[in-house]
């Protein structure tokens, strides 16, 4: 009976994301308005997923979202955490609002950019220790 109790309450957890790995933002720091704009970009490690980059709009600004999965960071590997607004991608795209942050963070958030009239993805990078860059770009809004 117990058996059966906990892998009930392990299903509703994952069915209700809280074990999925999935970004819980809700706002940019000091902007309460904030919304997802575009797709939902992931940062990819030995061929698992392990953080979520999005891309938000609110208080006039562009911010970029970096998330690090619960389960990657079980892992205990240490890492850089970088966030930017990426202005019109492709060859000649320039970053803005960059944040970066030590110590195996869970989330960082860029700074607010003044971009709501460019095109911009959001960018997130993770620089494991020893390893290499794992870089992810949400879509491109215009």
């Amino acid at each position: 009976m117990k058996f059966m109790l906990a892998a009930a309450a392990s299903a509703a957890m994952v069915a209700g994301g809280l074990g999925a790995g999935v970004a819980q933002a809700e706002s940019a720091p000091g902007c309460a308005s904030t919304v997802q704009i575009g797709s939902t970009a992931y940062a990819k490690f030995q061929g698992q997923d392990i953080a979520s980059v999005k891309q938000f709009k609110g208080c006039g600004k562009n911010w970029a979202y970096v998330y690090v999965w619960e389960s990657f960071r079980a892992r205990g590997l240490h890492y850089l955490l970088t966030a930017a607004v990426e202005v019109n991608p492709g060859p000649n795209a320039t970053y803005k609002g960059g944040k970066d942050k030590l110590g195996d963070p869970v989330e960082l958030w860029s700074s607010g950019t003044d971009t709501l009239s460019d095109c911009t993805a959001g960018y997130g990078l993770i620089s494991l220790y020893q390893y290499d860059n794992y870089p992810a770009w949400t879509d491109t809004r215009c």
